[in-house]
């Protein structure tokens, strides 16, 4: 743990979790004193009805506002200067963003560029803006991403493809709400793929290499949490108490890498996304395990600890043993909830050095608990391809 002497902590103004929280959204609006509000979220959400749930409560209370739907997964520069650009049009003053990750992170892109200009660019890194965004109120519908209540935000640089990661205090919500109501309807794949991004970001603020007591406490609870919940709510995503432990789950493991760090299997995910579309906790539950096979040498005394918040019985292995039980653990929770292998997406071997490159150089591989060459992530990235081939030949 590097942290040493004064340790500053983060999270949202404020936090609604629980079933129908969207009913005070114009509770936090009126206090705000908001008179046209940016709505950012998908045109999928808008199809599905999810975003129509929150709107018509705007609706219900009079609250004018603007909707940019125009948002994708591994949203682009040109994707955040077009909500840009239509926030300054209709002269909002407060955003609302629905969705997971890709929403609240253009919103999060927007706040900071509508208060203190610039470029996207301008911004990648830690804390490089002066002032504080415009307000956010951050509604999540996945129950994975953690985005609602972080200070980090991701944007793909087009020409570069590329993911830019901004960790700054001046983006964190007004207000973070999660209301399971809106993740009943989420299919299985997408509940699994976001509950294991949760259980990534958990896992690896807790090995990471500036954790703190604090964000301990919330990545092991939050461990827990999914490991006790993910596979109910891909089951029936009807469960309610599946779906609302997997809410409290999200948002502490956020909270814990919000104010910890990550580390490799970020690094290398926001590549995979960036160059291929690879959605992004999908990508991480991908390269979870291999990742952790990794870096297990470097903290088998956390990754045991790890391995008894998911449920695994360690009292008579040694800590050697237990850390591999954790890997174990992952691994099957992972075939559990069927989430798809490297070799099942558009990732080629032939874009391994620059992806690897890329990936040492993000912000996320910095707080890895050992720092990797070049040659472990080509390893870690051709190992995690060919173990899916090598099951699909067995498999047939």
């Amino acid at each position: 743990m590097r942290n040493e002497g004064i340790v500053e902590l983060y999270a949202p103004r404020r936090t609604l979790i629980g079933r129908d929280g969207i009913t005070k959204i114009p509770h936090f609006l009126q206090r705000l004193s908001s008179k046209c509000v940016l709505v950012v979220t998908d045109k999928g959400l808008i199809k599905v009805g999810t975003a129509g749930k929150v709107t018509a409560v705007l609706d219900n209370a009079n609250i004018q506002y603007v909707v940019y739907d125009g948002v994708e997964p591994n949203p682009t520069t040109r994707i955040v200067y077009d909500a840009l650009h239509f926030y300054q049009e209709h002269q909002c003053d407060a955003i609302i963003a629905i969705g997971g990750g890709s929403p609240i992170d253009v919103a999060k892109a927007v706040s900071i560029l509508s208060a203190n200009g610039g470029k996207i660019q301008d911004y990648n890194g830690y804390n490089k803006s002066k002032k504080r965004g415009t307000p956010i109120i951050a509604v999540n519908t996945t129950a994975g991403t953690g985005s609602e209540c972080t200070r980090a935000y991701v944007v793909t640089d087009e020409e570069t493809k590329t993911k830019m990661l901004m960790v700054d205090t001046n983006c964190l919500a007004h207000l973070a709400l999660n209301d399971p109501m809106l993740m009943v309807g989420m299919p299985p794949s997408l509940t699994a793929a976001t509950g294991i991004d949760a259980l990534t970001h958990a896992i690896e603020a807790y090995i990471c290499n500036t954790h703190t007591p604090y964000t301990d406490a919330l990545s092991l609870e939050a461990v827990r949490l999914v490991s006790g919940s993910l596979r109910d709510a891909v089951r029936d995503g009807s469960n309610m108490d599946a779906r609302t432990n997997m809410c409290w789950a999200e948002y502490m493991a956020g909270l814990a890498f919000s104010n910890a760090g990550l580390g490799l299997v970020h690094g290398i995910a926001h590549q995979l996304g960036g160059f291929y579309n690879i959605p992004h906790g999908l990508a991480n539950a991908i390269l979870l395990p291999r990742v952790l096979e990794y870096n297990r040498p470097y903290c088998m005394g956390r990754l045991a600890t790890v391995a008894q918040a998911m449920g695994e019985k360690c009292d008579n292995l040694s800590v050697d043993q237990a850390s591999k039980k954790a890997i174990e653990a992952v691994r099957r929770l992972c075939d559990d909830v069927k989430i798809p292998k490297l070799c099942d997406t558009k990732f080629r071997m032939e874009d391994i050095d620059v992806l690897a490159e890329h990936a040492l150089e993000d912000t996320a591989t910095q707080t890895n608990i050992v720092r990797p060459t070049l040659d472990d992530v080509k390893t870690i990235l051709a190992k995690t391809y060919y173990e899916g081939i090598v099951l699909k030949t067995v498999q047939k």
